[in-house]
């Protein structure tokens, strides 16, 4: 140890200086307490041994202004006495003295207490050390997450360019996002909006969001299906994520027109279909699992179609609204959030907003909070170049047996076929909902004979999906025929669907009459993507016109 002594007593430092040489120490003596305070930092002790009474300066002047030029690292001092009144030993702690030692010295006592202090400046040393180090790692790690931010910030706003009809906040629990939102225009006018939630929050959380953004905008970009986007996300976070994370997330498609919307629902808080009153039409309940929790052979892509007016909107949030909390532990909640919705003047994302913070008060942020308002409006995206178009004329046949129909789902097949032709790959997700609603109509109705009409009880769709799983292990007759044709000069898609059967005609009759069920919706959708659609004298057959250069109807 390097040790300071400061006595005016020449006696004094040289047996101090002996006794302390003899245990290893390396020992330094000036006269008063002004040349200690002007030698310190060139002697760099590791203990000073402070003589009270000096002249020049004195030990209680001198300990003082020693402690103000090392207040980074403990350096004790060790007040040398023979004062004995407790008024002197008092000040000597006051002054900023950590211990004394009474004169004559004691060569056992003064051993002892060196070793003490010792210990305690070496633990001093440590943590000042350590301090360093953690002070240069966080200015590191703050330097490379402001990297990182920028680089998240511009790949994903670069893309972010949201309509006026949709109202959306994001709000990170830290400087990186754990919840993503995108939008992308469709080719044929549409909008499609992802909303996702990864497991936590902060740069583990959001190191999802670059891989995610970049399938998005280029499945959207081809006009795939909400299905198909969701299923192709999948593969790539099962593949990219550890086996405790995921991404839940609803993807919407909002058509042109906007009057009719599909979905994929994995994971997310219930979304709400609203009307213009704020009062609920429809809960968007989650259909699936989170994304990147199930292989490819496991996941479900099957959407959710339904009809929207104008004056409509639709709310999709993430956990982190409903389950900010107060001081009290309670919860948001989702009835906080639609009684807001409820309310004309406090119905706009920044009021829910504002309603969550005020209610969690000065408790701090725990999760992300993210939410979206869509107004289901025409979306007034501008049109895309004009795009060509085939001049080859295609036709094909499909005939399914009974024992094909009951284990094949043949729509993707079919509409990968029709999407090989010129001009038709951007009309997919349009293509995809008229293939599947006339399809699963000739099937369920026509030649399974299920009764819609139990989708509007309490459980009815789960009794519906039950039957018709039942239905289709034990069908033993019953075809199918399908019939596509691409007609140049019109640039339309024409396809039919006829069922052996007695068809879906009573379905088409009822529909007028269900807009107040939750069944018979999907002939809606048909007929307000379509061009035109037609059915046979019998009932069994269906006709869809579709033209892939009418944009307007898209």
């Amino acid at each position: 140890m390097r040790i300071l002594v400061v006595d005016d007593q020449e006696l004094n430092c040289t047996l101090l200086k002996f006794m302390l040489e003899q245990e290893s120490h390396q020992v330094f003596c000036v006269s008063n307490g002004k040349q200690a305070v002007e030698q310190l930092i060139t002697i760099d002790p590791d203990i000073v041994l402070l003589d009270v009474l000096m002249p020049i300066m004195d030990g209680f002047e001198a300990a003082p202004l020693i402690k103000k030029q090392v207040h980074d690292v403990y350096l004790p001092i060790i007040f040398i006495t023979a004062l004995d009144d407790k008024a002197s030993l008092i000040r000597c702690l006051e002054v900023g003295g950590d211990d004394f030692i009474s004169k004559p010295f004691d060569k056992i006592i003064l051993s002892a207490k060196i070793k003490a202090h010792s210990r305690t400046r070496e633990l001093s040393q440590n943590s000042f050390e350590q301090n360093k180090l953690l002070e240069r790692y966080q200015n590191e790690v703050q330097r490379e997450h402001e990297i990182v931010e920028h680089i998240f910030n511009n790949a994903l706003v670069e893309h972010l360019n949201v309509p006026d009809i949709i109202d959306y906040h994001l709000s990170p629990a830290s400087m990186f996002n754990g919840d993503i939102f995108l939008v992308s225009p469709s080719p044929i006018g549409g909008l499609y909006i992802l909303l996702g939630d990864f497991t936590g929050h902060g740069l583990a959380a959001a190191i999802g969001a670059l891989p995610v953004s970049k399938i998005f905008y280029s499945m959207a970009h081809k006009g795939l299906t909400v299905g198909e986007i969701a299923s192709e996300l999948n593969t790539m976070l099962a593949d990219l994520l550890p086996g405790h994370m995921f991404c839940a997330a609803s993807i919407l498609e909002l058509n042109k027109t906007g009057r009719s919307v599909s979905a994929w629902l994995g994971g997310l808080p219930d979304g709400y279909l609203l009307d213009m009153q704020g009062k609920v039409k429809k809960s968007l309940e989650s259909q699936h699992m989170a994304l990147g929790i199930l292989e490819t052979y496991e996941f479900e892509d099957t959407i959710v179609h339904f009809e929207v007016e104008n004056t409509d909107r639709i709310l999709v949030f993430t956990d982190g609204i409903i389950e900010a909390s107060d001081i009290n532990d309670n919860f948001f909640g989702e009835e906080r959030v639609l009684e807001l919705m409820s309310c004309p003047e406090k119905s706009k994302i920044n009021d829910v907003v504002n309603a969550v913070k005020e209610f969690s008060g000065d408790i701090a942020q725990q999760d992300d909070l993210s939410l979206a308002l869509i107004n289901c409006k025409e979306t007034a995206l501008p049109d895309e170049e004009p795009r060509s178009f085939s001049q080859i004329p295609m036709s094909f046949t499909v005939k399914l047996n009974h024992k094909q129909l009951k284990h094949n789902d043949p729509i993707v097949q079919f509409v990968d076929i029709i999407c090989s032709i010129e001009g038709a790959s951007e009309h997919r997700s349009n293509l995809f909902l008229l293939l599947s609603e006339a399809y699963n109509n000739a099937l369920d109705h026509g030649i399974l004979k299920l009764d819609s009409s139990i989708k509007d009880t309490e459980e009815g769709f789960y009794e519906y999906y039950d039957n018709r799983a039942q239905a289709l292990a034990t069908l033993e007759s019953g075809e199918l025929h399908f019939e596509a044709s691409y007609l140049p000069e019109t640039q339309n898609v024409i396809f039919s669907i006829e069922d052996s059967g007695s068809g879906f005609c009573t379905a088409h009759n009822h529909h007028a009459d269900n807009k107040g069920h939750s069944y018979g919706r999907g002939l809606g959708l048909m007929e307000e993507i379509a061009s035109s659609i037609t059915y046979n004298d019998i009932g069994n057959k269906i006709n869809i016109y579709y033209c892939l250069n009418e944009r307007a109807t898209a």
